[in-house]
């Protein structure tokens, strides 16, 4: 007869279902999370300290002239022009009587004059535009509109409404 072999040591075991299932951080990971997360704070820091700070409402002083409601007195329409930045974009709406989508709205100084562009972008007005310019003398906004659909211009005047 064969004779078996008796283990001294007990045969080492198996986790089963309940063993952890987490993983074990190590040190090197710990120090690698770490180290990106001073990283992104300090990117962070860096690209905010970068940014331009814009005082709301400022109007630039060369577009200060534009500023408020004007009236097309042959038909009723409206721009307000809230206020600008340095760079002359405007904040501006149109109202015929109801608001209007203004999709673009810029000024620009060009020789000592103010020029206005305005493109409305809604039902009824797809691209149309108004290219006007400031006339300190009369305080009125001259220029053409340009009505898309139609594919014609206007000459129009707009007032300052008080």
């Amino acid at each position: 007869m064969s004779q078996r072999k008796r283990r001294t040591h007990p045969a080492p075991k198996r986790p089963g279902p309940a063993a952890r299932t987490t993983p074990r951080l190590t040190t090197p990971v710990i120090l690698l999370a770490g180290v990106l997360a001073v990283l992104g704070v300090a990117g962070l820091v860096a690209y905010r300290q970068r940014m331009p700070r814009e005082t709301p409402s400022a109007v630039a002083p060369s577009f200060q002239p534009l500023t408020g409601r004007w009236l097309r007195p042959d038909g009723g329409y409206v721009i307000e022009i809230r206020d600008s930045d340095a760079a002359g974009k405007l904040n501006a709406a149109y109202f015929n009587p109801q608001p209007i989508k203004v999709a673009k709205a810029e000024a620009l100084q060009e020789r000592g004059t103010i020029k206005v562009f305005l493109e409305l972008r809604d039902v009824g007005y797809p691209g149309s535009t108004y290219t006007l310019t400031y006339d300190p003398a009369s305080d009125q906004l001259k220029g053409a509109y340009f009505q898309a659909a139609l594919r014609q211009s206007f000459d129009v005047v707009f007032v300052r409404l008080k």
